[in-house]
């Protein structure tokens, strides 16, 4: 049987996949896992959702299911994903849950949690709580049920907490912030208000039904259209429960999670921020990345493609800097997850201190262009440890030289080989990944 944690908690369709049984069942289980772990006092329990429709139906069923098991609950209503895992630690609570499926359709959702401090629950943790889900145990009666307490300056204290890690004001910005109609649709403008710049803000006004709806950070286009339309000097976009930030430069370029993470490694350096002169960044970072950093004396530090791993390998070098291309951008000194509202601060921030364009700060970086194919195979293991694939790939990183990087990878999650390519041109990448691609199929 699968396991029922993914590597971002439990997603899938709501009310099919994620039934509010399921919901009630997992949060029950949670509460009661943290009795074992601590009876010194009754469990606190941060809950907090994006506003999908079925949120409001999962909502109520994991706070029953908390309270049921003798969990007190303080509901935070809609907020994103990073304000969720701020709450639990500024609130003292023992336990965080976030309802959302961050940038996948509408009709998905998830159930994410957080330990106390807003930490990620560690595997044995959440293994716990999958073995606990019969919940064949005594219930609480009386006064042991767990109450119910709506926090209603929620987004305040999060956008308090965010103001404080503003390097400078961003007074004179224009920035166009496109909310994908998801969870940052009220803090997002606001806080960047608040922090002095211009805000037009897009897609911010959730209904439901609309979230990451062609918006937000996975549909870039209308943002585009709108920074040019604006005249503004950069515009923002987040994902549905926004603990990802992607950027699009005054002409309308995008800039990429690994761009962004080029600007602030470069300005945190410089301000003596960067911890060990080091950065955190999967293995699919763009080469371009990596040539940047090597050029300015940062070290790169690689890891497996989540942001669980690179967390871990931000805790256990104590960096201060790490992030996907995706634009999950993660600063430990001041959040303990992505945060796409304080990685937009920081880059609006830096812009603001240096008089540069975006467009310019994202210069350090020249973004070499990336083929990704996914092949499907029969046994992904197999395929990508045969000696006829390791050959191919062998043969066209000795054609590459020091210009460019072949990727390959079982997929994480279905029976697909992932081949990626990067190389200075981009039929030249296209050429080597459809050829390894072919030899792939061929060892299936």
């Amino acid at each position: 049987m699968a396991r029922l944690f993914g590597t971002d908690g439990v997603r899938g369709l709501a009310n099919g996949d994620l039934t509010p049984e399921l919901a009630l069942a997992v949060a029950a289980s949670a509460a009661r896992v943290l009795a074992a772990h601590d009876r010194s006092h009754r469990p606190v329990a941060v809950v907090g959702r994006d506003p999908r429709a079925s949120g409001e139906m999962l909502e109520s069923a994991v706070v029953a299911g908390l309270a049921s098991a003798g969990a007190d609950v303080l509901r935070v209503g809609v907020q994103p994903t990073p304000a969720v895992a701020h709450l639990v630690g500024a609130l003292e609570a023992d336990l965080g849950v976030m309802i959302s499926a961050s940038h996948n359709p509408m009709p998905d959702n998830g159930i994410k949690l957080f330990a106390a401090g807003g930490h990620k629950l560690p595997d044995g943790i959440e293994d716990e709580i999958e073995a606990g889900l019969p919940g064949n145990g005594t219930r609480p009666t009386g006064a042991e049920i767990g109450r119910v307490t709506d926090v209603a300056d929620a987004i305040d204290r999060y956008s308090a907490h965010l103001l404080t890690a503003l390097p400078h004001p961003l007074t004179g910005l224009r920035v166009v912030v496109d909310c994908a109609n998801g969870a940052a649709s009220v803090a997002a403008p606001d806080v960047y208000r608040k922090a002095g710049a211009e805000v037009i803000a897009i897609h911010a006004g959730p209904d439901g039904i609309n979230i990451n709806d062609n918006c937000g950070s996975t549909h870039m286009e209308q943002l585009q259209s709108a920074v040019r339309e604006h005249a503004a000097d950069l515009g923002i976009a987040h994902d549905g429960d926004a603990d990802r930030c992607l950027a699009v430069d005054a002409s309308g370029q995008l800039v990429d999670g690994d761009q962004i993470m080029a600007i602030l490694a470069l300005g945190m350096a410089e301000s003596g921020e960067l911890t060990h002169n080091t950065l955190v960044a999967t293995v699919m970072s763009n080469l371009g990345l990596h040539l940047a950093m090597r050029e300015h004396g940062v070290e790169i530090r690689t890891t497996a493609v989540g942001d669980r791993y690179v967390l871990e390998e931000l805790r256990t070098g104590g960096y201060a800097l790490g992030g996907e291309q995706s634009g999950h951008v993660v600063l430990p000194d001041t959040a303990t997850t992505g945060d796409g509202l304080l990685t937009a601060l920081r880059v609006m921030s830096r812009v603001a201190a240096t008089g540069k364009p975006l467009g310019e700060l994202a210069g350090v970086m020249r973004r070499l262009p990336q083929v990704l194919v996914n092949v499907p195979v029969a046994d992904k293991a197999a395929v990508a440890a045969s000696e006829a694939v390791r050959d191919a790939v062998r043969a066209v990183e000795a054609e590459l030289g020091g210009e460019g990087r072949v990727l390959l990878r079982p997929s994480g999650t279905e029976q697909l080989v992932r081949v990626m390519v990067e190389a200075p041109a981009h039929d030249t990448a296209q050429a080597a990944a459809d050829r390894l691609a072919g030899v792939v199929s061929s060892a299936s």
